[in-house]
């Protein structure tokens, strides 16, 4: 069996004294989405800024394609190739959307403006937008496409849905499918598990910082009804 992509052991956060991960442990494989799920304050945004090295208070180890990341700082963690997109999203609002695109350092491999255009063509409409004058859902786009000219490897999502109408959720929703079916990989984070049903491979389940269970996208149908109860979202 090939070596994970993303390979997380043991890992403990903690925000000053307050010990907030306990000893979590997930993987990700090439080409797959995986969920963390949960209630707010389950640790779920802590579980991406320790991978990413933006919470740098942490014990564990962390290793993509074999390389340790735990002692790197956030910007040589983008470098080897994951990209994180907060859920405040963090576009410049007074920049317009193409400056914002423009912007991001560019790698090769990374997509140029007119493939980010092909996919995301309300981007190309809003063009000279600045960011501020953008709607909830083409915000999110923006957010994730302009992280793509950096060419990740593994994309790290806080609560996409998060705030969007339906039809803007289930667009976000194809987005993510043609970029896994692109080769991308994905760490999702949801308190929406009917969003996070429809589009990942596997799920962990998050409480209280700990990973509690994992549940197979073969095991969702029939499980899904008791981890709403559980999960309360």
């Amino acid at each position: 069996m090939s070596e994970p992509l993303l390979n997380v052991q043991g890992l403990n956060a903690f925000y000053g004294q307050g010990h907030v991960l306990h000893d979590v442990n997930l993987t990700v494989k090439s080409g797959e989405i995986v969920s963390l799920v949960g209630r707010n304050g389950a640790g779920k945004t802590t579980t991406l800024k320790s991978i990413m090295g933006v919470l740098r208070s942490r014990t564990g180890r962390v290793t993509f394609q074999g390389k340790d990341l735990t002692r790197l700082p956030s910007h040589r963690v983008a470098r080897v190739g994951l990209a994180w997109v907060p859920e405040e999203r963090g576009i410049l609002s007074t920049l317009s959307v193409r400056e914002n695109l423009e912007l991001p350092p560019k790698r090769p491999g990374g997509w140029s403006l007119d493939k980010i255009y092909e996919h995301f063509p309300v981007l190309r409409e809003r063009g000279r937008h600045p960011g501020s004058k953008l709607s909830g859902g083409e915000q999110q786009m923006l957010a994730i496409a302009r992280v793509l000219s950096s060419a990740p490897k593994l994309l790290l999502l806080d609560e996409p849905s998060e705030g969007l109408a339906p039809v803007i959720v289930q667009r976000i929703g194809e987005m993510l499918q043609t970029l896994r079916d692109e080769g991308m990989s994905i760490i999702l984070v949801e308190q929406n598990l009917r969003f996070a049903a429809r589009l990942a491979d596997r799920h962990y389940v998050m409480v209280n910082g700990a990973v509690v269970e994992e549940v197979a996208r073969a095991d969702m149908a029939a499980r899904e009804a008791d981890l709403l109860r559980y999960l309360s979202v």
